[in-house]
């Protein structure tokens, strides 16, 4: 691990000589490409530093032990060497996590696609509910959020809503919650006081360039419809709304909420690549269906993964067992004590299995 932190290093800086080189300071492309190596490399860059600091004054505490002390200074040396010995664990563990692999996806903005599943106009207005929550969480993240499609339901909820985070490291905070998002409340529409139980699902994807999966023309039907509002009514009269079906996969997006149909056009084409890029991967883990799952899921928008009790004020995680008792403030946005939960049970899987 310590030629892989020293090999590291020199790499770290020898970007910070690129990118004093003037070459590189006139080279958009090569400028952005080094300024993000870097930047993806600084904490465990400042970690190692900070670690080899540590070792050396633990040899310098160490030697001074040999020395002739009095037994004052000979008992500041050695809780010295004990707080030192603690830095390095601790150091030591930090960049364990840091030398993890990478999902290549982490610092990616994401597509978040939530839909009302069982439970009719209660499941649209749960998912209405989710989106809330998101955009709020989003918000205290210093994140953007920009709606991309919405299908509302008569009594104010999403059927279907779809919207982009942008924000550095929004994937890897965001990734943990795609799946079956389940409610227990009494519904507006329940007279009767009853509690009923309805599912709203949660797909979160990286956002692709066109590099990363290419889309032909030949391979693309569009077509242009009027945008409509909830209930199906038409809001416009002109064809500004696009469905763009990708015909080798049978995968459809569509867009209406942009200013022109050349805006719902690459919004839409934004939300097929990603749904492309999404079979492809999910795809590809079902190869390895056989090998052990990770306790945080495997991303399947089935997988009932948590669940909000508004009569009891609880959300449930069901894929670590954490249960919290702040349902307003989870619904509000704080979503940080979950998804940090979630972050450190994946961490502590890939760290056992790389034992």
């Amino acid at each position: 691990m310590l030629d892989r932190l020293q090999s590291l290093a020199d790499r770290y800086e020898k970007l910070s000589e690129l990118l004093c080189d003037p070459d590189v300071a006139n080279d958009p492309k090569r400028l952005r490409e080094y300024s993000k190596e870097q930047s993806d490399l600084q904490e465990a860059y400042t970690a190692y530093t900070e670690y080899k600091e540590v070792l050396a004054q633990l040899d310098d505490a160490k030697a001074m032990l040999g020395e002739k002390l009095d037994d004052e200074m000979r008992e500041m040396v050695k809780l010295e060497i004990e707080e030192l010995t603690a830095r390095r664990a601790a150091l030591e563990e930090r960049i364990r996590v840091l030398m993890l692999p990478k999902d290549p996806n982490d610092d990616k903005n994401v597509i978040i696609e939530i839909r009302g599943a069982a439970g009719g106009d209660e499941a649209a207005l749960f998912a209405a509910d989710l989106y809330r929550m998101y955009t709020k969480y989003a918000d205290s993240q210093g994140w953007r959020v920009e709606l991309l499609e919405a299908n509302e339901s008569d009594l104010g909820g999403f059927k279907e809503v779809i919207f982009m985070v942008s924000g550095k490291g929004a994937y890897s905070k965001l990734k943990f919650e795609s799946g079956a998002h389940r409610v227990q409340r009494v519904p507006v529409t329940e007279s009767g006081g009853r509690i009923h139980t309805s599912t709203s699902t949660v797909a979160v994807m990286p956002e692709v360039e066109e590099i990363e999966v290419e889309i032909l023309d030949k391979d693309i039907r569009i077509d242009t419809f009027c945008s409509s509002g909830a209930g199906g009514q038409s809001v416009n009269t002109t064809k500004s709304a696009v469905r763009v079906t990708h015909i080798p996969t049978g995968i459809v997006a569509t867009c209406q909420d942009g200013k022109s149909q050349n805006d719902n056009k690459a919004k839409a084409l934004q939300v097929l690549r990603a749904r492309i890029y999404d079979m492809r991967r999910q795809e590809e883990e079902a190869k390895y269906a056989g090998e052990r799952k990770s306790k945080v899921g495997t991303g399947d928008r089935s997988e009932r993964i948590r669940t909000y009790n508004f009569p009891q004020s609880r959300v449930t995680d069901h894929r670590i067992g954490l249960t919290l008792h702040k349902l307003d403030a989870i619904m509000n946005g704080e979503l940080d004590e979950i998804i940090n939960a979630l972050t450190l049970t994946e961490q502590a899987e890939l760290l056992e299995q790389s034992v």
